[in-house]
């Protein structure tokens, strides 16, 4: 198995584990969609169901493209929670390790993009698009 391969189901894995979370444990979700956005528990349920949808296809080499950008737009669409979950923290008063690990958490997001644009979304080499 070459390691594009291990990646892609580890993206593959990753992103099906945490949209199934949202259904699992929803009310850790719906607690840091920040209030100006409607509909807290739609959005947790069509983020998880994105992330699935996203993590099963980037399995299939029809898909994958689609299902790749289907997880960056993604991602860049709940990046706000993060954002909102460090505020929240930094509101009540979390113990500073926790707002740190929620400040270090901030650059993962666009190192995730970039991980599933390498996996999956990227035009393989020598394609014209």
């Amino acid at each position: 198995m070459t390691r594009r391969w291990r990646s892609r189901d580890t993206v593959a894995a990753f992103f099906v584990t945490a949209g199934v979370l949202h259904f699992v444990i929803p009310a850790f979700y719906i607690a840091i969609v920040p209030p100006w956005l409607p509909a807290a528990p739609l959005l947790v349920a069509l983020s998880g169901v994105a992330e699935v949808a996203g993590g099963v296809g980037v399995l299939n080499s029809r898909t994958k493209r689609l299902a790749g950008w289907l997880l960056i737009a993604t991602l860049a669409a709940v990046f706000p929670a993060n954002i909102y979950m460090l505020q929240a923290a930094i509101a009540r008063g979390a113990a500073s390790s926790s707002i740190a690990a929620l400040w270090l958490r901030l650059p993962f997001q666009p190192l995730m993009i970039w991980w599933v644009w390498r996996v999956a979304a990227r035009a393989p080499k020598g394609a014209t698009t």
